[in-house]
């Protein structure tokens, strides 16, 4: 049950800051039907280990830590990831290509102001 609760604790922590952090959302983003992923956070049903590494890589933190081998949520041997960075990997496998050069345009523009702000500082 440990896993079950970290889990949903997890989901909880981001959906007070954006409440599209439903049981709905983190499933579209892992790859499984919402009732598997509630019967995940009701301790009825086991992930397979790829969707863990899954979660755990969504949340930022490390599979021991969902599973309760540690209290230590921080992930081990990754790069600090921040939640955005997470999220805007896991939208980008879902554009087309079309959309890909869109998105990384954008990007580029948004580089661009940034270079100007910091000029002009």
């Amino acid at each position: 049950m440990v896993f079950a609760k970290r889990l949903k604790a997890e989901r909880e922590k981001r959906k007070a800051i954006d409440p599209k952090w439903t049981q709905g959302y983190v499933a579209d983003l892992i790859g499984v039907a919402r009732p598997t992923y509630t019967a995940y956070e009701n301790g009825t049903k086991q992930p397979p280990m790829e969707t863990v590494s899954k979660l755990a890589d969504l949340f930022n933190v490390s599979t021991d830590y969902l599973h309760g081998k540690t209290n230590d949520p921080s992930p081990t041997g990754k790069k600090e990831d921040d939640q955005l960075t997470t999220i805007m990997f896991h939208k980008w496998d879902k554009l087309d290509e079309r959309r890909r050069k869109q998105a990384l345009k954008l990007i580029e523009i948004l580089e661009q102001e940034a270079d100007e702000e910091n000029s002009k500082n």
